[in-house]
């Protein structure tokens, strides 16, 4: 249940950034006023809607999500530091506040995608373990029945070479149910 959580919480961030990655790039001009406005350099409007547009489709789809956390944490907290940094403005401190919840959100993509690759090392451990053991079985399996054929084998070949005894003289013997006895060598029945 934990992972389907994190995809959906992971799928939700990077829905921020696709959307405003996009419309960055479907208005060019209005971005680069406003970034030129902030006192960047002009000509960033394309890379930077690129930027979250891929960086957004990389952390949906969930590819390389450590890396593009780290990325996504740093142009966040570079938009706070020349977008949202009048505090004393009631509607920057809130935009600020959605950005710092952002990263936290990051930081979450972030641990909990080592939480998996360390759960899939451990899983692949585990199947490691798992597999030797299935193979000592089937190793021990094979062992006792080619102890088994070997211990019918030389059954076999000593009943082949043992000596039999055969009575030479018929003689009667007798039985329980009032029949007549029947001639031959003697049975531990006969007794």
């Amino acid at each position: 249940m934990s992972k389907i959580a994190a995809i959906v919480g992971r799928f939700l961030i990077a829905l921020i950034f696709v959307i405003s990655g996009a419309s960055k790039l479907m208005d060019v001009a209005s971005t680069e006023t406003m970034i030129v406005a902030a006192g960047l350099p002009g000509g960033l409007a394309i890379p930077v809607g690129l930027f979250e547009l891929l960086a957004g489709l990389c952390l949906a789809a969930g590819f390389m999500v450590r890396l593009v956390s780290l990325l996504l944490i740093g142009f966040v907290a570079a938009t706070i530091l020349f977008f949202h940094n009048r505090f004393t403005d009631p509607m920057q401190q809130i935009m600020a506040l959605k950005n710092v919840a952002i990263i936290g959100g990051l930081c979450l993509a972030f641990a909990h995608s080592q939480m998996w690759s360390h759960y899939y090392a451990i899983t692949r451990e585990r199947r490691g373990e798992l597999e030797a053991r299935n193979a000592d079985e089937r190793i021990r399996d094979a062992e006792l029945r080619a102890a088994r054929a070997e211990a019918r084998a030389d059954a076999i070949a000593d009943e082949r070479t043992a000596p039999t005894y055969v009575e030479t003289t018929p003689h009667t013997v007798g039985n329980d149910y009032g029949r007549p006895g029947l001639t031959g060598r003697r049975r531990w029945f006969d007794w």
